[in-house]
């Protein structure tokens, strides 16, 4: 399996291996890697994963796509990512919270946030990339987070041998759970720095270092090369593609339904790796009929699925689901690729860059038209569905899963479609306790964040996560705020 830039419109593009691609993360023209092809996921192949544990599923998704890595190792590697003490319970366990709809759990992992699912893999995937293609230098991670992603990358990458990572937020863009887990970040190799700005303007200012060869050079003069974690990573988007198709070996399992039953995918998302995803489990041949894109205030997703219109030059909410607060949805480039090619997926980026906006060919948004459907939730309705579903369901559900929850119930009453929604549960309500208690009309006695969640848990019965509780003891590391134009001196003045 070969990779190609999103942007490579040569006759015959630059192909690189899975190795390459995850060890370089963003391509040199500063597209995204996709593979040459979509590998074919079977009926015997579904049946023969819904019998396996999910590491074994992991393993076997995963070496369809990089084909360059040694099974076995991958095997190991997927055992010990996916292991009982990282995820107690069980990886992406399966809820029922209303008719024809469940919730995808994903945040049961160390930093009880979905990006575990990837990035408790991806620095194997990465150390394995870096021994196979004989690099010598050491791997510097950039990371842009809008909240959960930082704190996962840094667990996954803490002490890993050979690799330093930096992650950089928007200074008040997070949560406070989602900062305080960031600051207090334990490991020799890690840093963390605030960005004054939003998402958009953290996430540009990382993909600057990335474009600028003079910040190469002087990395390499130093001994080490800049990587991603981000889900510009295919290492990171890769290990997402499993859980869906795990959710289908699970409602086999179940009995609620039998091979080649269609299903709904809802996904909150922000960046659009997530439901991208989803959308290749799709393309793989997972039998899902719609997928739900659901955006919160900055619905510029939403827009751009009626519309055919991106435009990320508009108002910019600051919302209680920040993991979403954003205007450059980075993964929608793959998408493009995928439905048009790579001379228009150019051509929409650099209108994007020069002109804040561009319109897709009428072809390619009726091939999307075709698979997805966009919502969004305002701050009012994501409240509302936060109290409902707790409530009167009985499920305490963060901001983010509660916006999933809301614009699936809006495309089940504007189209009449009951199918089985898989819906991805994205993070643990209690990383956004001070917002949920607000939601469910309870206003914690006071700011601290052992207030708040000692709060979540008394008014919702339920027990405080085990690595947020652990949080709240340990001693803040880092304090530093910079202006976006300073990250890449803040990069090499450590």
């Amino acid at each position: 399996m070969k990779y190609v830039s999103t942007r490579d419109t040569a006759a015959h593009p630059n192909e690189v291996s899975a190795a390459q691609a995850i060890k370089e993360g963003l391509a040199h023209d500063k597209g995204l890697y996709m593979p040459v092809e979509i590998p074919t996921l079977t009926k015997e192949g579904i049946l023969s994963l819904a019998q396996q544990p999910y590491f074994e599923r992991a393993a076997a998704v995963l070496s369809m796509f990089l084909t360059d890595y040694d099974a076995k190792k991958l095997l190991s590697d997927c055992k010990k990512a996916y292991s009982e003490t990282r995820f107690p319970g069980g990886a992406a366990p399966l809820v029922p919270i209303g008719e024809n709809l469940y919730a995808l759990e994903l945040w049961h992992g160390p930093t009880c946030a979905f990006k575990d699912m990837a990035l408790q893999i991806m620095p194997r995937l990465l150390s394995s990339a870096l021994s196979m293609t004989g690099e010598k230098r050491r791997a510097h991670i950039l990371v842009a987070t809008s909240g959960d992603t930082g704190k996962a990358a840094l667990e996954g990458y803490k002490d890993v041998p050979g690799v330093d990572i930096t992650v950089f937020f928007p200074v008040d863009g997070v949560s406070p759970m989602q900062k305080l887990q960031m600051v207090t970040q334990t490991g020799s190799n890690v840093n963390v720095c605030a960005v004054r700005g939003n998402f958009d303007d953290t996430q540009s200012g990382v993909k600057r270092i990335f474009a600028d060869a003079s910040l190469a050079q002087r990395a390499e003069d130093r001994g080490f090369f800049f990587s991603s974690a981000n889900s510009i990573n295919w290492g990171r988007l890769a290990p997402q593609i499993v859980y869906y198709i795990s959710a289908y070996c699970d409602l086999m399992n179940r009995g609620e339904i039998t091979y080649g039953d269609k299903i709904n995918i809802c996904v909150p998302t922000g960046n659009f790796g997530n439901i991208f995803a989803a959308y290749i489990a799709r393309e793989m041949g997972l039998p899902i009929a719609k997928m739900i894109c659901a955006s919160n205030a900055n619905c510029v997703l939403t827009d751009f699925i009626r519309t055919g219109v991106y435009d990320r030059t508009r108002e910019f909410y600051k919302t209680m689901s920040p993991s979403m607060d954003i205007l450059i949805s980075s993964n929608l480039e793959r998408l493009l690729y995928l439905l048009g090619g790579p001379e228009i997926t150019r051509d929409c980026m650099e209108k994007l860059v020069c002109d804040g906006k561009y319109t897709a060919p009428a072809s390619v948004m009726e091939k999307i038209h075709n698979v997805l459907e966009g919502y969004y939730c305002t701050e009012a309705e994501t409240a509302q569905v936060i109290r409902d579903t707790f409530y009167s369901g009985g499920y305490l559900a963060d901001p983010h899963t509660s916006v999933g929850i809301g614009c699936a119930k809006q495309y089940i009453a504007a189209s009449g479609d009951h199918t089985k929604t898989v819906l991805a549960s994205t993070a643990s309500p209690y990383k956004f306790a001070k917002d949920v208690c607000t939601s469910l009309g309870t206003t914690p006695p006071g700011e601290s964040p052992r207030e708040i969640l000692e709060t979540l848990s008394s008014i919702s019965k339920t027990p405080i996560p085990a690595p947020l509780a652990a949080t709240l003891s340990l001693p803040v590391r880092f304090q530093t705020v910079i202006d976006a134009k300073d990250m890449a001196n803040f990069i090499f003045d450590r």
